[in-house]
């Protein structure tokens, strides 16, 4: 049986039967570990992460490429990160400290997020982090106060909203003129005048992030020329020339085969031609460009195991659901925006299909339905199931829904699972309860 490998991780085969990831046995590991149970592709991580660099290599460009932690972050991948020599991007003040637990030169750290707290901001400028990305006028005041005084500048991105409206769902959307992030192109101007006389801080660059699963390079390419034209307005009103431009990140992935496949090559193509042209109709040297990919470094890398519970069959025997012991509490893309995935049964991963059934997770809620319809072969109580392109933005929105631990993390290669994060316990769960 072979594997669509733009769906699964670049080491998916199927030996006698059964499922392997990273030369092992996925039945053998959710056996040892217990399910639910996330493994991680370490050859497809890397993999990505070499193909972003060798893409915008390829182009001649200047360039930085940044891991977006969002979508997944331990400090295992970290270090990865680091070994990697790719850059991270942070949103919270616990993220900024596994990237200094993994070793990660906090100089290619950049911080986003639209609401940072007074703490984090302390915590990035005192730690020298290479950009904080100011998301709003109050922040920009913020940031001036905190670094008044400071020998060294803190440097600093503009994140705007270039009012474009992205082809995607519209929950991951954050491009429009109506989203939570970024300046109004209107208030550039304000935000740049406010950076440029404060001693304490250097304006790099301006940046952008039109939303995820990315598709229509058209979007992206519009995306830059407004960073282009706002950067040359900055020289002209300003006599400031910036030093980067990021268009965020966001590309695409398939989770199904009848979905398209992002082109890592086509992607970088597209955003340096875009830069180069809007910037010669400006009469403008390119700046230094940074993107900011995650769910397609990370999301094929990852499979969800779990096991099969029990099963809820119509009058005629007929399985309508399958009960797994997962589900909303460790993905929650379905209940939250249809997300679709692939999956197969790992103990038997080439027996013929029945009928199309529904997963079902172990969560009081009725939309905790990880597949609404798949066909698998007929399933037994105690059997694994394994979701493909889990690795994105699984885990790392988890929670503790009926008090339920998250799964442990296997990092596999070449025949070797390594634990990167151990299973949640009840203790754990009930160490932050004081009671009365």
């Amino acid at each position: 049986m072979t594997l669509p490998l733009y769906i699964w991780p670049d080491t998916a085969e199927v030996r006698d039967g059964r499922l392997h990831i990273g030369g092992c046995d996925v039945v053998a590991l959710a056996h040892e570990h217990s399910t639910p149970l996330y493994l991680i592709d370490e050859a497809t991580v890397r993999g990505a992460m070499r193909a972003y660099v060798a893409a915008f290599a390829a182009t001649g460009a200047s360039f930085r490429v940044h891991y977006a932690s969002k979508a997944l972050l331990n400090t295992a991948l970290a270090q990865i990160v680091a070994h990697e020599g790719l850059g991270l991007d942070v949103i919270s003040g616990a993220e900024l400290l596994v990237a200094r637990r993994a070793g990660v030169p906090l100089g290619r750290v950049h911080m986003h997020g639209n609401a940072k707290t007074g703490a984090e901001l302390e915590r990035a400028v005192a730690w020298g982090v290479g950009a904080i990305v100011a998301d709003s006028l109050d922040e920009v005041e913020h940031l001036a106060a905190l670094t008044e005084g400071r020998d060294h500048a803190q440097g600093v991105l503009l994140r705007l909203a270039p009012e474009i409206d992205a082809h995607t769902h519209a929950h991951i959307a954050t491009g429009g003129s109506d989203s939570k992030f970024g300046l109004p192109l209107a208030a550039l101007d304000t935000a740049a005048a406010r950076v440029l006389a404060a001693p304490g801080l250097r304006l790099l660059g301006l940046h952008a992030h039109i939303g995820s699963q990315l598709f229509e390079l058209g979007d992206l390419r519009a995306t830059l020329a407004v960073l282009v034209d706002q950067a040359a307005r900055l020289r002209a009103r300003h006599g400031v020339m910036v030093e980067e431009l990021s268009p965020g990140g966001g590309l695409g992935v398939a989770y199904t085969a009848d979905q398209a496949q992002g082109g890592i090559g086509a992607y970088a193509r597209a955003l340096v031609d875009a830069l180069r042209a809007s910037c010669a109709e400006h009469g403008m040297a390119p700046p230094r460009l940074t993107v900011e990919p995650g769910r397609s470094i990370i999301a094929r890398a990852g499979v969800a195991l779990y096991t099969i519970v029990a099963r809820k069959l119509d009058g005629d025997g007929a399985a309508q659901y399958l009960h797994i012991d997962g589900g909303m509490a460790d993905n929650i893309r379905p209940a939250l925006y249809g997300a679709r995935y692939t999956a197969l049964l790992a103990d038997r991963a080439a027996a013929p299909a029945g009928p199309p059934v529904a997963v079902a997770g172990r969560y009081c809620e009725s939309g905790d339905v990880l597949l609404r319809e798949i066909a698998l072969p007929a399933a037994r109580p105690g059997d694994t199931l394994a979701v493909a392109t889990a690795g994105a933005y699984t885990l790392s929105m988890a929670s503790n829904y009926n008090l339920v631990p998250r799964p442990a993390v296997l990092l596999v290669s070449d025949g070797r699972a390594r634990l990167i994060q151990r299973r949640e316990t009840e203790s754990d769960l009930l160490a932050r309860d004081v009671g009365l």
